[in-house]
């Protein structure tokens, strides 16, 4: 088997090459790299956060990212029929359901389903201060297997059971009555397939005073199969990120400030061109030699105005707070992080999953 070369096996770890291999010194990694996973606006550009660690100049990396999330957003109508269902069962959504939404007052939505998303981004260290990287991204929409899990964690806690029982579990169902669209999908919209890639550039020459470290990256995100359902808006994204990074001996402190072009949608739940900032904040802890914690903040501001909508719940900001843990054994790096919706429940996945195996090689990590 042909040998890869080191650098590319350290990025492939997340790990810093050419950085002392004694254990008791630990890594820093940075930020949990996965997207936002919200179905409003899931389409658009998303600048992932940046990382902590660097690969040589004239070689390339992988990065793989696995992760998923559950969905249960309604309105406050919508709610309040379901609730009323409750006591005669669980029923699939049909025809007669999806009429009586629409004949309930004002405007209504209903988004039940489960997402999983695959990431791959390949890197080339074009010199000391320039990277670039192409991430391909492929999704796949399903009725997923956590509703009962959630709706036992909300039994369990005295939570508010949202109309959850009186919908079949683990089914998919698409249900927007909004003033600027109508459209329904009760079952798999589609089988998933590949999203638009993402194309960007990284610059990272800035001196800053003290352990300060920045990195500005542009994005492009191109939509090179056209407008597909629920997989390309068809329209080209362009985005920009500032990253600032404080790094102590055991600990990090880390600000992503990003702003993205979005050119808007046309299908589904049409929005329109707008910019949209994001604030990432994020602090990484080394516990042992081998096992680090991250917490994270993430906000951002609707994809809708009073132009597609006038519900509080779709126009609202989205808050996300995101809690990872990263651990070696051995040359494996393993890497698990959930994700939780704050304030705003209701234009916000219920809960999201991130997932990730690399392998450190020997000559960077000892066996442990």
């Amino acid at each position: 088997m042909k040998k890869l070369p080191a650098a590319m096996l350290c990025a492939l770890a997340g790990v810093a090459c050419g950085m002392p291999a004694h254990a008791e010194d630990g890594q820093l990694y940075g930020l949990l790299r996965s997207r936002d996973l919200t179905p409003f606006g899931f389409l658009r550009l998303d600048m992932r956060p940046a990382h902590a660690v660097s690969i040589k100049p004239g070689s390339f990396a992988i990065e793989t990212e696995v992760a998923y999330q559950n969905t249960w957003a309604l309105s406050p109508e919508v709610e309040d029929y379901l609730t009323a269902l409750e006591g005669s069962g669980r029923r699939d959504l049909g025809p007669a359901e999806l009429q009586a939404i629409r004949d309930l007052p004002g405007e209504n939505y209903l988004i039940d389903l489960e997402l999983a998303l695959l990431d791959v981004t390949f890197h080339y260290k074009i010199s000391n201060i320039w990277t670039a990287y192409l991430i391909a991204s492929g999704v796949s929409y399903q009725g997923g297997f956590l509703d009962s899990t959630i709706e036992g964690f909300h039994d369990t806690f005295g939570f508010s059971s949202f109309g959850r029982p009186a919908v079949t579990r683990n089914q998919t169902n698409l249900i927007y009555d909004l003033k600027s669209t109508q459209y329904a999908s009760l079952g798999a919209p589609t089988d998933g397939g590949l999203l638009d890639p993402t194309i960007g550039l990284r610059y990272t020459g800035w001196t800053l005073p003290g352990k300060w470290h920045m990195a500005t990256e542009v994005a492009v995100k191109v939509p090179i199969a056209g407008r597909r359902e629920l997989l390309s808006t068809g329209r080209t994204d362009y985005g920009v990120q500032v990253s600032l990074q404080r790094k102590g001996q055991h600990h990090a402190f880390y600000v992503d400030a990003a702003a993205v072009y979005y050119d808007g949608a046309s299908q589904v739940s049409p929005t329109d061109a707008q910019i949209i900032p994001t604030l990432i904040v994020g602090y990484e802890r080394m516990l042992t030699s081998r096992t680090n914690v991250n917490l994270q903040g993430y906000i951002s501001p609707s994809v809708y105005s009073r132009e597609e909508t006038d519900l509080d719940e779709l126009l609202g900001q989205k808050y996300q707070l995101s809690l990872g843990l990263r651990h070696r054994r051995n040359n494996f790096l393993v890497t698990f992080g959930i994700t939780e919706n704050l304030q705003n429940i209701n234009n916000t996945p219920d809960i999201g999953f991130q997932l990730g195996l690399a392998w450190v090689p020997l000559s960077s990590m000892p066996a442990r």
